[in-house]
């Protein structure tokens, strides 16, 4: 993958900056290696009996954590290649709580969640690893947004962290 660097202000939405602020690398390519090793730690830091804990009522467990950061990954992943490939519709937004809810997460194995996380950060990996200049130069509107593509993808890895510091002091803290 060519050197993708950070984005810049105006380059997402403002929402967005937590989750960039949190993503570790000089480069894409970087960030996302570095979101998949914390994604590992933190799985081997997690105990048995601590996958269906909510750290309050109303929150997610530590394995609905897991598979939003899959899902998220998916939706934004989409995005970048829908941008890239030059599509000029309004990517739709998506509900994280009603996704949740259908995932179905308690019902699978950690393992499985977490061999499908991996399947899918290589697959991120690759696409933006595919994309020319030209395509990580393209912006596109995503939930009535403007966004970059390379944007999304600094936003995968953000997002990521994010949650793992969150499951890190709130469900094992």
């Amino acid at each position: 993958m060519s050197m993708i660097t950070r984005p810049r202000p105006g380059d997402y939405p403002d929402q967005y900056h937590a989750y960039l602020s949190a993503a570790r690398g000089e480069g894409l390519a970087e960030a996302l290696e570095h979101a998949g090793g914390e994604e590992l730690r933190t799985r081997a830091l997690v105990p048995d009996n601590k996958w269906e804990y909510r750290y309050a009522p109303g929150k997610w467990t530590t394995q609905e954590v897991f598979q939003h950061i899959i899902d998220i990954e998916r939706v934004f992943a989409y995005r970048a290649l829908c941008i890239a490939r030059n599509e000029k519709a309004d990517l739709p937004g998506m509900d994280e709580d009603a996704y949740q809810a259908e995932s179905r997460a308690g019902r699978r194995d950690i393992d499985d969640i977490m061999r499908e996380l991996k399947a899918v950060r290589s697959a991120t990996i690759e696409l933006f690893a595919s994309f020319d200049a030209e395509a990580l130069s393209k912006a596109g509107t995503a939930n009535g947004k403007h966004i970059t593509v390379p944007a999304l993808g600094w936003i995968i890895a953000g997002h990521s962290e994010h949650h793992l510091r969150i499951i890190r002091e709130r469900y094992l803290g």
